[in-house]
């Protein structure tokens, strides 16, 4: 019986940063209800969806700065969207900025977690590749502090959920094919990953017409090479004076682009996944078990980049 699920890449437009939470979460609610009355399974919401980008400005009030954190899921303001879940039978994936003490020490990450049709967390995933800086740097027209007001996730796990096997990803993690392979060894068949893009590149402004180009092509590549669908939602349009690129989409694992948002507000597109087509790939040009050759691969893990190794010691000269 093939293993049919279909999805919806419910995008959002700008949010205020005076608009409440309450005020976020119903708009999420009238997507999925939209997501519901077309038969989804699935609604996927973006990156850091119940806030604005915050890392985009420079805070020096710790409080303000957590006032955009949510120290527990489902919170007051979010109970709504789980019991609306729960009452449609719809799951959802969403991105939110998490607050949480580990061993009596504040712990903040960019965080996104899977939702069942009951309203039960089924996986939650902590971003990894954190992208920006991590100080104030005034030349900038806005900032990207990720690495200032977050510390990164350890890993990529995925879920059996929905019938198929589960993943997760966040905004600058697609870039990387890291991502993609660590879930593809571990059978991933859809990857969900939300995403705050700005159309404005502040250190590589030659790289602006191409944003939305490289969006798409880091997720097609990324579900071709792995056998995996892959959904990509933004958080789009011009918010606090930022744009965002959008083109939130839905990939088949032959790399193709099967659904896509068309305008830069609140929005859902719509497919119908075969989960069974993962195979056709991940049995044939992309078999790991068969093909792969990890005693080649060794220097991925050896080293960070050209010059450092994985320890953060220097990278020894030849010879």
């Amino acid at each position: 019986m093939a293993r049919i699920m279909t999805i919806a890449a419910g995008q959002l437009g700008p949010i205020a940063k005076s608009e409440t939470r309450t005020a976020v979460v119903a708009r999420l609610m009238a997507l999925m209800r939209e997501a519901r009355a077309c038969g989804c399974d699935l609604i996927v919401y973006p990156e850091l969806a119940l806030t604005t980008f915050f890392p985009r400005w420079y805070f020096e009030d710790q409080a303000e700065i957590d006032s955009f954190f949510e120290r527990e899921m489902p919170g007051s303001e979010t109970q709504a969207l789980f019991d609306l879940a729960r009452e449609l039978g719809i799951g959802f994936c969403i991105g939110y900025a998490e607050l949480t003490v580990e061993a009596g020490i504040v712990r903040r990450y960019n965080t996104s977690i899977l939702v069942d049709q009951s309203g039960a967390i089924v996986l939650k995933y902590r971003k990894v590749h954190l992208p920006g800086h991590a100080e104030h740097e005034p030349w900038r027209e806005f900032q990207h502090l990720e690495k200032r007001y977050f510390e990164p996730g350890s890993g990529f796990g995925v879920v059996d959920a929905f019938g198929g096997v589960m993943g997760m990803a966040i905004c600058n993690d697609r870039r990387w094919s890291e991502t993609y392979r660590v879930m593809g060894l571990q059978g991933v068949e859809m990857v969900l990953i939300g995403y705050n893009t700005p159309v404005h590149n502040p250190p590589a402004p030659e790289h602006d017409d191409l944003s939305l180009f490289h969006n798409h092509l880091v997720m097609q590549a990324g579900a071709y090479q792995n056998g995996t669908f892959v959904v990509g939602v933004a958080k789009a349009g011009i918010e606090e004076g930022v744009d965002h690129i959008g083109g939130s989409c839905i990939i088949a694992p032959s790399g193709e682009i099967i659904a896509a948002c068309t305008t830069k507000g609140d929005e859902i597109a719509l497919a119908r996944c075969d989960l069974d087509l993962c195979n056709s790939y991940k049995r044939t040009t992309f078999n790991f078990d068969v093909h792969r050759q990890p005693r080649a691969y060794g220097m991925i893990v050896e080293r960070k980049g050209v010059t450092t190794m994985a320890d953060g010691t220097p990278v020894l000269p030849k010879g």
